[in-house]
């Protein structure tokens, strides 16, 4: 039988819990290794279940792990493992550092949850523009560059992409020439690679604006990340507290990577204290909707949004959720309905929540990351016990979940 998480809510929550390395940060920099031939030592990476398909998937290249560092100096092959790369959305990463240092790649669609299937003509796009050819062979692209080499251009997203961005950015490092890539996405984690791959001896500029420029460089050396806080698992913890009307301190967090979270918040009448590496939350009398829409950076993050829903159930009022980034990305909120919400869906991108309404336990199913952690806060404020099923996507993002939230007095098993 698959792992199930097992929980009695209605409880208040109390203490501090300390916020985690980036997962999408830290899967990036271990497909930045791949750029060079050099020891690359990686400091406390989360340990999650996405972490672990991107070392398995390197090991499997060829990679050598020894405690905390990489040594990617004698990868025996450039095809990714169509059976881990189907499993995780993040593998595409990989594809721009391959084909910028071995001229070749070859890879299967990108799998993941129920959201992990998504286009990647945009990867195809960009990598056509530094000069790769692509063929597709049954479900396997394969993309080679002239003369092993990739040359820069000009590249404009279409739309703007996190993935695409980092994952060009990368392919880029070592391409002949500039680099300029326009309608580029802001987010932390890409200046936090940038910053990583300059102190190899990259050549990028602008990386957390709009427009990124990369000057290609012949090789890179080896060096270390350090690691950055994971601003989403801190937005859910803080959501945690304001939810269950509890007392939590949110540490080693980076509050002004939440400014669109932390608004929102105190505008349906949160009680917070922000320090410079902090948040705290403190009990509530009423809380209030809110209308939110979700944007890139520093617009307020679609993987916030599940959480923020659930919160908007124990809201006065009736609020709307906007979900402008992912297709799909609101079903989730038909469980909610099960639970006992008031949730009418105007469209696929679009709910209308009408609150409060209590919440009571049930036996449901995790469909993805972000729907997942969204459900454990669910099933923490509802009165009754709550099963969920399909945690492996819930361990995909947090590391050791339940310990983490038992610490904080919530009754939470894992069976």
């Amino acid at each position: 039988m698959a792992e199930q998480f097992v929980i009695n809510g209605g409880k208040k929550l109390e203490g501090k819990i300390i916020v985690g390395n980036a997962k999408n940060a830290a899967l990036k920099i271990l497909a930045a290794s791949i750029l060079t031939s050099k020891p690359v030592k990686v400091a406390n990476l989360p340990q999650i279940e996405d972490v672990s398909r991107m070392k398995e998937l390197l090991i499997d290249l060829g990679a050598k792990f020894y405690s905390d560092t990489f040594n990617c100096s004698r990868l025996r092959k450039t095809d990714l493992n169509y059976k881990i790369a189907d499993r995780f959305r993040a593998s595409i990463v990989l594809t721009g550092p391959l084909l910028a240092r071995f001229g070749k790649v070859s890879f299967p669609h990108p799998g993941g949850c129920t959201l992990g299937k998504r286009p990647i003509d945009l990867f195809i796009e960009s990598f056509k523009a530094l000069g790769a050819s692509i063929k597709k062979n049954g479900s396997i692209f394969t993309a080679i560059s002239q003369n092993k080499k990739l040359i820069g251009n000009k590249f404009i997203f279409p739309t703007v992409s996190v993935t695409g961005t980092e994952t060009l950015m990368m392919a880029a490092t070592l391409a002949e020439g500039k680099t300029v890539l326009k309608n580029a996405a802001c987010e932390p984690e890409i200046e936090n690679l940038a910053t990583f791959l300059n102190s190899l001896g990259a050549k990028i500029s602008g990386a957390g604006t709009p427009m990124i420029i990369i000057e290609g460089v012949k090789s890179l050396k080896g060096g270390k990340w350090g690691g950055m806080s994971d601003r989403i698992e801190a937005g859910t913890f803080i959501i945690l507290g304001v939810a269950t009307n509890s007392h939590i301190k949110v540490e080693n967090c980076e509050p002004d990577h939440l400014d669109a979270l932390l608004a929102m918040l105190q505008k349906a009448g949160a009680k917070l204290e922000i320090g410079k590496n902090y948040v705290i939350v403190k009990p509530a009398k009423r809380l209030k909707s809110v209308d939110i829409t979700t944007r890139e950076y520093p617009g307020f993050a679609t993987d916030l949004q599940a959480p923020f829903t659930v919160l908007m159930t124990q809201a006065n009022g009736i609020s709307l959720i906007h979900e402008t980034i992912y297709e799909g990305r609101l079903f989730y909120t038909d469980i909610l309905n099960q639970m006992g919400a008031d949730i009418i869906m105007a469209d696929p991108h679009r709910v209308i929540i009408n609150g409060p309404k209590p919440l009571h336990g049930k036996k449901i199913y995790s469909s993805d990351i972000r729907a997942g952690i969204a459900l454990i806060i669910a099933a923490l404020l509802a009165k009754g016990q709550s099963t969920i099923d399909n945690i492996y996507q819930i361990d995909r993002g947090y590391d050791k979940i339940d310990a983490r939230l038992r610490a904080l007095g919530a009754d939470i098993k894992r069976l």
